[in-house]
């Protein structure tokens, strides 16, 4: 864990800082290419609470207007248009695994300044806010978890003209809905003029390294024109494509809840992912190009994505382990640090130590529970060293997964030992428990610079002026370990350099001579 320490140091300091809460700095809005408005952070402001069109008072007094032989009360509820509050993580993962897709703002009002969140000034700020959200009218509300029922509504589909609706024209009502609610101003002449179509296009982010545009890969989107609301997920080149199809222009979101199951960042408030709000734009759809010039929050919250995104990919490639479900990522600008805490899969408050030196940060630790953070200072705009620090810490994930909170805790409980009594992070390597740290270290530092070196081709040989010897790793796999024969050997047992020369011996027991030449060759 690179550095590990000076993440708990300044606890106070994190906690002005926020996390992932966005620059303050208009980004330059040539960095971004595409449709999309310039992004917006910190909390969104509202205006007027508007009429909504989809209503299903509102969707049947438009059918009766167009077809007066029809009957409003034919008009069935489709769905509910709600709001929660959660009163913990554990509630958002119900109503995340009932599939439902929260905001954290209501669907219905006027947006005087969008933003990355929104609390609701009834709630206390240490509170979780309201959550909103469309469920489907048969929808089975949770036990325990406070719920509203704020409007029924008819919200019209490809299946609805299938039951009983065959002569109506439901894009018509639709559009008389919005133009009797007051709200035609907000569907584009061109909209009207054509069919609507489903938005679709490209998210894609500059690697300056690398030469070229890549695709933002599994990142969820989300489209919504009022309680309309679409959700769709990039795949590996950034396409996307909705289901539904709109008539005003949706207002776009990326929500960095990956569709491989890990989520990046926390916004001001406790919520499962960051959102970065790209605006209302065309119902057809948009493509943004990011680059070290745009928006720097949206800029890390991709890079670290992507790497984290590739390094499944890569670990369900080559047998390698992969990190737990559910991985959480934190991204603190304000920090170079990064490290992998495991937190929010059991690890690390386990360990008195840790707990008792975290102090008042250990309160808001145990709230949000991290699994990583990167610590993005000075590689804003640097999708290589984002990139690579990242693929750092999913090594680290690897081994917790192979190992769990019992190697990790005394793992970082070294780390700080080892802090306070040399003012080195990794310490001499002769401390109690220095072993875990040789032995993680060694995988994490290996398997950054062989991704690296995959994705650049060149080893950037980072770790190898330390005592744990990343460079061992490398020799092995250049004479034919396979990098899953070594995370296989990361066995809880494993608490030192010698058990792990053992253990690489018998996953590889024809790789014997090799494995016993290098690692005497830097022995200690």
């Amino acid at each position: 864990m690179r550095n590990f320490i000076k993440l708990l140091l300044p606890a106070l300091f994190l906690a002005s800082c926020g996390i992932e809460g966005g620059s303050s700095l208009e980004p330059d809005p040539d960095g971004m290419s595409g449709g999309a408005q310039i992004i917006s952070h910190g909390m969104m402001e509202l205006g007027r609470k508007l009429e909504n069109p989809y209503s299903r008072v509102n969707m049947a007094k438009a059918m009766s207007s167009l077809y007066p032989t029809r009957s409003s009360s034919e008009i069935p509820v489709t769905d509910l248009y709600v709001r929660f509050l959660p009163k913990s993580d554990s509630d958002f993962s119900k109503l995340e695994d009932l599939g439902v897709e929260l905001f954290d703002y209501p669907l219905d009002y006027e947006i005087l300044a969008d933003g990355d969140y929104y609390h609701d000034p009834a709630i206390p700020g240490h509170s979780i806010t309201w959550q909103y959200a469309v469920v489907p009218s048969d929808f089975i509300f949770p036990a325990g978890i406070r719920h509203e029922i704020l409007e029924e509504c008819f919200i019209p589909d490809e299946k609805t003209v299938t039951r009983g609706f065959e002569d109506v024209d439901w894009d018509v009502v639709e559009t008389r809905s919005f133009e009797e609610t007051g709200n035609g101003s907000l569907l584009p002449v061109a909209t009207r003029a054509k069919a609507k179509s489903k938005p679709s296009g490209r998210i894609t982010i500059k690697d300056d390294k690398l030469g070229k545009v890549v695709g933002v890969s599994g990142v969820k989107i989300t489209a919504n024109v009022f309680v309309k609301v679409s959700t769709t997920h990039t795949d590996e080149k950034g396409n996307y494509s909705f289901s539904a199809k709109f008539s005003a222009k949706p207002k776009y979101n990326l929500c960095f809840q990956n569709k491989l199951g890990f989520t990046i960042g926390l916004n001001m408030i406790l919520l499962p992912a960051s959102v970065s709000t790209l605006g209302k734009d065309d119902p057809d759809g948009i493509d943004v190009t990011i680059d070290s010039k745009s928006d720097p929050t949206l800029f890390r919250r991709c890079a670290v994505n992507n790497a984290a995104y590739d390094y499944y990919q890569r670990c369900y490639a080559s047998d390698v382990t992969a990190p737990p479900k559910r991985l959480r990522f934190w991204i603190l600008n304000k920090l170079k640090c990064s490290s992998a805490l495991m937190m929010h899969q059991g690890a690390v408050l386990d360990s008195k130590l840790v707990s008792n030196y975290l102090e008042s940060y250990k309160i808001i630790v145990q709230i949000f529970s991290p699994d990583i953070t990167i610590g993005s200072k000075d590689k804003n705009g640097n999708y290589a060293d984002l990139y690579s620090t990242a693929t750092h810490e999913m090594a680290h994930a690897s081994h917790y997964a192979n190992v769990r909170s019992g190697f990790w805790n005394p793992y970082v409980s070294y780390i700080l030992s080892s802090y306070l009594t040399t003012g080195s992070c990794y310490g001499t390597g002769n401390g109690e428990n220095a072993g875990y740290c040789e032995v993680g270290e060694m995988w994490a530092y290996h398997v950054e610079n062989m991704v690296y070196k995959e994705r650049y081709g060149s080893n950037p040989r980072h770790g190898y002026s330390n005592w744990f010897h990343p460079e061992i790793l490398a020799t092995l796999e250049d004479g034919g370990v396979t990098r899953a024969q070594i995370c296989a050997s990361l066995k809880p047992s494993v608490k030192d350099v010698d058990a792990f020369r053992d253990e690489l011996i018998s996953v590889c027991p024809a790789k014997k001579t090799l494995i016993t030449s290098t690692f005497k060759k830097y022995a200690r």
